[in-house]
């Protein structure tokens, strides 16, 4: 599935919905309300996510590389095998999250006082 940046905008109410392998590269939805979603395995590389509900969503194995997830509720979200490559984490909750097996380097930006992850 490929979705156009203009397809989706900013706020968008996108609870439960199946984006399994969506193209949502370098898409702005910054406020969208993700939660429940199926993101597995899908293109998020880029993507502007701030403040954006993913309480519960599957992140298992997306590509999250440079994504803007500023703010975002990860509360028990599934990140696991995800790539974070460079993602602002800052000020996220990520309360509960699977984060086994995520990968991520020294230029990803984890909230202050979370204990890092175990590689």
């Amino acid at each position: 599935m490929i979705v156009k940046n203009y397809e989706i905008k900013p706020g968008a109410q996108l609870r439960g919905a199946g984006l399994n392998r969506a193209n949502l590269e370098s898409a702005n939805l910054s406020g969208s309300n993700l939660s429940k979603a199926n993101l597995r395995g899908a293109n998020l590389r880029y993507t502007n996510l701030e403040k954006a509900n993913l309480n519960g969503a599957d992140l298992t194995n997306a590509n999250l590389i440079g994504a803007n997830l500023k703010g975002a509720n990860l509360k028990e979200s599934n990140l696991s095998r995800a790539d974070l490559i460079g993602a602002n984490l800052n000020d996220a909750d990520l309360a509960e999250a699977n984060l086994n097996g995520a990968i991520w380097n020294d230029k990803t930006i984890f909230p202050k006082e979370f204990p890092q992850p175990k590689r």
